[in-house]
């Protein structure tokens, strides 16, 4: 009998709190680990127990329900009670996507699944096919040829021209609202949204499976780009009428069909589970497009999101510019007309007759030295300094940025809609891009305009506030000294004539960020859709601007071109979810039915891929709760045939483990099952075994016929399965385990076991041996 071999631990922990419903898991790539620490808050830490980051929702209202980690590591998926799935990312304790998968107290989350496929597997596999280009070109040739890109078209397809630009800056801490009125804030956030593309990040997408409560399955890819809902009913018909809800995910990363795990809604432990393939053949069909439009959709996205950050950080930066001078010149307004000397006389017309007579009427000259004062003017010159100073960073380095990028990539957009013309293909129209280009073309116009407008007021204010103290201090001092002689002969009056006149009462930046009414809005958009072009009926009301004429247009309002833009860009997107949508369809359902409640589960995938047929096996490893010593592993083989599904066959291993007790049993890769074995007066074991293996004598599975079992004595549990041991100090008993692959991408980082306690807060990491391949070594 060979020896086995101990684990090495990694880690140990206590938690604090306990980790609500057991919510825990592993990072797959970095030494971090998240869970509920408690129903109400999110926590990560590092492997060493120090807490890297908490966050909870609206005050603790709200509870997480599922987690679930990127492939990559990268973000973490956080369902939460409101029904809302939030990405966290790693620079940051704030949402970076929202998703909203259903409605809070209607149903809930109860299953997210996040996987990678490999795009341009069938393509490599067919290319693989065809003649080997060694044997099409001259040898003189082949040595040159191979020191240059083969795929000429591919690299100009995925060629990145962002990285020219600028890097976008971050906004102000305050001045946002909404869900994202902090994600853009630091250098660290934005450079984890806005990462540079990977050349390699072309072959995969990225899915995420939600499931709910009352039966639906939501679908995304790269991250946020949702591609629609589902309701999955078992076929009719049926021996049974029952609701189903996603209990489990798992996919190959090579297979476009990814396998769902249903079992009835509302139960708790269940005895009966089905296995249904779910064919995303929008992955198989068109990995080069749909690679390129994902990745571009999900940036254009969340470019977004950051102009209507930096809109809502325009507009409040403005009236907090427009707020404290307003109050200061109503208080004088009132007091001229409650005077009754001068009609309708304004402070404008006041302070213009002062810069050109000299004179300054009484109630004016109590006002500045009484009321204003040194202080006042301070606050006034502050105000509106720092304001426009804000505003015109706001407009260079947020704005105008965005939308050069923004407008790249509805470039590309374009290509793809001009190259394929049909709307079915891609789900979008040359036309429609064009339109958002319009758009796009317009908040250019528009915010080059704030910018000029800006730049001349923050010199014309300058101007005014030089003469506005020195009248402050004139009109204060009992006599006219040399010093403010001095500086009344350095006024430029025109320019303080010209503030008084164009910018005082009332700034030419009200045509631009005043909020604009829901009803003119409506209006603004029904305009808009009238046929003409977005930017002619642009160019008409500045003209009508430029001319003095009066003009109630919105088009020149940023809020109004900020939200007609959001709306245009969703049709878009509703449009490419809905073609991709089309493409999602449900294979035939495989029922496992036990004769008690099933205490543990895991699921797994494998492929053989072909040019056109890929060769899935399902692997479906479970114990029972009144037969604790016992493995079933069930295998579901199917055929792939062009991304759909096929019929399905089912076998069954039925193992009895001696008299010890499995406490938990996880796949790792595709070729092992690890089973976490407890026998009487005998180490914490972790067994191995080959699940693929024929040896294991699997047999055609029907529900509801008894199988006679394979009993293994201790020793040939021993004998026939590699072991291995787990060192853990007496009283220590496993509540769950989490298995995680090795990984090189960020450092190397061995398979692990992760083992939380019966406590609920002891948590132990142990390394599994590797061999060269990176593979378990064998005991």
């Amino acid at each position: 009998m060979t020896e086995p071999i101990e684990l090495v631990l990694l880690s140990n922990s206590r938690l604090e709190p306990k980790p609500h419903n057991g919510l825990l898991t592993y990072n797959p790539t970095i030494e971090l680990y998240a869970g509920a620490a408690g129903s109400k808050t999110l926590q990560i830490w590092r492997s060493n127990g120090q807490i890297v980051t908490k966050s909870s929702q609206r005050g603790e209202k709200d509870s997480v329900e599922a987690l679930r980690w990127k492939a990559d590591g990268q973000f973490l998926a956080v369902g939460w009670s409101d029904g809302v799935v939030r990405l966290m990312g790693l620079e940051t304790n704030k949402a970076v996507h929202q998703m909203q998968i259903c409605q809070a107290r209607r149903s809930r989350i109860t299953c997210i699944g996040w996987a990678r496929n490999n795009a341009r597997m069938r393509q490599d596999s067919t290319a693989s096919s065809a003649t080997p280009v060694e044997d099409r070109i001259p040898h003189n040739l082949l040595q040159s040829i191979k020191k240059t890109a083969v795929d000429l078209p591919r690299e100009l397809t995925f060629l990145e021209v962002e990285t020219a630009l600028p890097k976008l800056s971050p906004l102000p801490a305050s001045g946002g609202s909404g869900d994202d009125s902090f994600v853009f804030t630091t250098r660290a956030s934005l450079e984890f949204l806005f990462q540079p593309f990977v050349p390699r990040d072309s072959d995969r997408v990225d899915v995420m499976i939600v499931g709910t409560e009352d039966g639906q399955i939501h679908v995304s890819i790269y991250d946020s780009f949702i591609i629609g809902a589902f309701q999955y009913g078992l076929p009719q018909p049926s021996e049974k009428n029952v609701h189903l809800q996603l209990y489990h995910h798992a996919s190959h990363s090579d297979l476009s069909t990814h396998m769902l795990v249903f079992k009835p809604s509302g139960q708790g432990k269940t005895s009966a589970i089905y296995l249904v393939p779910m064919d995303l053949t929008f992955i198989h069909s068109s990995p080069e497009n749909l690679s390129l439009l994902a990745s571009k959709t999900t940036t254009l996205q969340k470019l977004l999101r950051y102009v209507k950050q930096v809109q809502m950080h325009m507009i409040h930066e403005w009236q907090s510019t427009r707020e404290l001078p307003t109050r200061f010149l109503n208080s004088i307004n009132e007091t001229l007309r409650e005077s009754g000397n001068y009609g309708e006389m304004s402070i404008g017309q006041a302070m213009y007759h002062s810069v050109v007579t000299g004179h300054t009427f009484p109630e004016v000259r109590e006002w500045l030295v009484d009321q204003l004062a040194e202080r006042g003017h301070k606050r006034w010159d502050k105000a509106v300094v720092s304001g426009l100073q804000a505003l015109r960073g706001l407009v260079h380095e947020n704005l105008i940025p965005a939308l050069e990028r923004i407008g790249i990539i509805l470039s590309r957009l374009l290509g793809i809609a001009r190259f394929h013309e049909s709307k079915a293909e891609t789900g979008f129209t040359s036309a429609q891009i064009t339109r958002i280009m319009d758009v796009v073309s317009c908040l250019m116009l528009v915010g080059n305009k704030i910018l000029l407008i800006v730049m001349e007021e923050l010199e014309l204010f300058q101007s005014f506030s030089i003469w506005l103290r020195h009248e402050i201090d004139r009109l204060a001092s009992s006599s006219l000294t040399d010093e403010l002689t001095e500086k009344e002969a350095t006024m430029e009056h025109g320019k303080i004539l010209a503030y008084i006149q164009l910018y005082m009462s009332s700034s030419p930046l009200r045509h631009y960020l005043n909020n604009i009414p829901a009803d003119n809005s409506e209006n603004g958009r029904q305009q808009a859709e009238g046929g003409s072009s977005l930017l002619e009926l642009l160019s008409k009301q500045l003209k009508k601007q430029d001319t003095g004429q009066s003009d109630e247009s919105i088009f020149a309002q940023v809020e109004f071109l900020c939200g007609y833009l959001d709306d245009k860009a969703d049709a878009i997107f509703e449009g490419i979810a809905e073609a991709e949508k089309r493409s999602v369809r449900f294979g035939q359902p495989t029922p496992i039915e036990l004769e008690s409640g099933i205490s543990k589960f895991d699921v797994v995938v494998s492929t053989i891929p072909s040019s056109d047929t890929s060769h899935a096996s399902t692997y479906t490893a479970l114990t029972t709760e009144e037969e604790e010593s016992s493995v079933y592993i069930f295998r579901t083989a199917m055929d792939v045939l062009n991304g759909i599904s096929g019929s399905v066959t089912t076998e069954i291993s039925y193992i009895v483990l001696s008299d010890g007790k499995v406490l938990d049993l996880k796949f790792l890769y595709d070729d092992s099952l690890l089973v976490l074995w407890a026998a009487k007066d005998q180490p914490l074991r972790l067994i191995r075994i080959p699940h693929k293996s024929d040896d294991l004598g699997y047999q055609p599975y029907s529900p509801g016929v008894k199988m006679t079992p394979h009993t293994l004595s201790n020793e040939q549990i021993s004998s026939v399965f590699p072991n291995m041991t787990v060192p853990c100090e007496p009283g220590f008993v496993p509540a769950q385990m989490e298995v995680k692959g090795a990984s090189s991408e960020r450092g190397k980082i061995p398979p692990r076991v992760c083992l939380l306690g019966s406590d609920s807060q002891t948590y132990k990491v142990f390394a599994l041996p590797e061999d060269s391949s990176g593979k378990p070594t064998e005991a």
